[in-house]
């Protein structure tokens, strides 16, 4: 295992540290390795589809309709 060094924590940080581990009966040591393994091991990414599914329904589909530019024959990719 490794160990690792954080230097410089705001007194606030480490004041809230210690009142959580106090509350999960862990000494702050344990307490700092639960929430950096929580973080970054067991935060979940959401795919593709949660993400469009989580979006807000909003508008009406005639408010996306595609309008029909007079001169398309003008743009240069088109």
């Amino acid at each position: 295992m490794a160990n690792l060094v954080v230097r410089n924590l705001d007194n606030r940080v480490v004041d809230v540290l210690k009142q959580r581990a106090a509350r999960h009966g862990r000494s702050a040591e344990a307490e700092h390795r639960v929430i950096l393994k929580e973080v970054l091991l067991t935060s979940e990414r959401k795919s593709f589809a949660e993400v469009l599914a989580s979006m807000p329904n909003v508008g009406q589909d005639d408010d996306f309709e595609r309008i029909e530019d007079e001169h398309e024959e003008d743009h240069v990719l088109g």
